[in-house]
């Protein structure tokens, strides 16, 4: 029963990666570790996104493939199954540190 969950979910990560499309050479800048107090977003350049949000006592968690860039935003999920991430601020250099601003915070990049 245990190889068969193991199976099962190996598979499920195997199909979720094979649907992320990579970063697109424009938007390179956007690939790394991002971090604010409460709020860690992890960007590949393969197209692997993994998200975590810690608001008002509850946390929430967004592991998923790259669908798509919308201008500065971009959509990660499968099918309607996608969020979109509002980027107000893109990737820029400030004072030697690189900054995003995602759904409105001050994402400050740890690693490229």
């Amino acid at each position: 029963m245990l190889n068969w969950f193991r199976t099962s979910i190996l598979v499920l990560v195997l199909l979720l990666a094979a649907c992320a499309i990579p970063v697109p050479p424009e938007k390179a800048a956007y690939v790394g570790e991002w971090k604010a107090p409460g709020m860690s977003l992890l960007i590949l350049a393969d197209g692997s996104i993994v998200y975590e949000r810690i608001r008002g006592g509850a946390t929430t968690k967004i592991n998923g493939p790259l669908k798509a860039f919308k201008g500065d935003d971009f959509e990660v999920g499968i099918g309607s199954m996608a969020t979109t991430f509002k980027v107000s601020a893109t990737p820029h250099e400030k004072d030697g540190k690189w900054l995003m601003t995602v759904d409105g915070v001050e994402l400050t990049r740890t690693q490229p």
